[in-house]
């Protein structure tokens, strides 16, 4: 599977948070090697300190049937730093 439209995942579930582009490419790299639909959005990660602007991260999301393993997969492989915590759909 891939990355598919937010619009087209079923009762969605946000499951990371990637702070960097390359933290993004793993995450996809590997939801797609385990056969996961997933879709992401832009969020807002905070504001820089030194000059105010706004940071903002990818966020991913699976269907919530899938979010459990999906967490589990992803701290195995060493990304617990941006797991979110289950319950969250887009927006929340």
């Amino acid at each position: 599977m891939a990355r598919i439209d937010g619009d087209s995942l079923s009762d969605p579930e946000q499951v990371y948070l990637a702070a960097s582009l390359n933290e993004a490419r793993e995450v996809e790299a590997l939801l797609t090697s385990s056969g996961v639909s997933y879709a992401t959005q832009v969020e807002v990660l905070g504001r820089s300190t030194l000059f105010g602007s706004l940071r903002h991260a990818a966020g991913f999301y699976v269907t919530a049937a899938q979010a459990e393993s999906c967490r589990s997969v992803l701290a195995r492989a060493g990304l617990s730093i941006g797991i979110v915590a289950g319950g969250l759909g887009p927006g929340e």
